[in-house]
């Protein structure tokens, strides 16, 4: 079983990207989905939470109202909008499983789950 993330590159301030984090070989919809990012020297902070059935969508303060979290289920895919991009978005950004299927837990960097490999946002100003 893996997830996959995809969908990451260089974009100006003020503009957009749509990062997906797709998964393979396990049961997505028994899954919230969280996406976490990490910037150099800085510990990784939790971003957005969508739970199984994209019901209960959860933001960190600094992206409210910018990124947009939903999730397509039959293809497996969850799906992070970015607009509005700033330089201080710019960060490797990961997806991960979370059995807590209803995004009601805290944000732990270390969760156990299945991890992305990360896919790198460059935003310049």
């Amino acid at each position: 079983a893996q997830v996959v993330e995809s969908g990451g590159g260089l974009v100006q301030a003020g503009g957009s990207l749509r990062l997906s984090c797709t998964a393979s070989g396990l049961a997505f919809d028994d899954y919230a989905i969280r996406w976490f990012r990490q910037a150099p020297g800085k510990e990784r902070e939790g971003v957005s939470c969508i739970s199984w059935n994209g019901g209960r969508k959860v933001y960190a303060d600094s992206v409210k109202g910018r990124f947009t979290i939903s999730r397509d289920n039959a293809k497996k895919t969850v799906y992070l909008q970015m607009n509005s991009l700033k330089p201080e978005d710019t960060a490797m950004y990961y997806c991960v499983t979370d059995t807590n299927a209803y995004c009601t837990g805290t944000w732990r960097p270390t969760m156990s789950g299945y991890w992305g490999q990360g896919t790198q946002v460059t935003v310049s100003s």
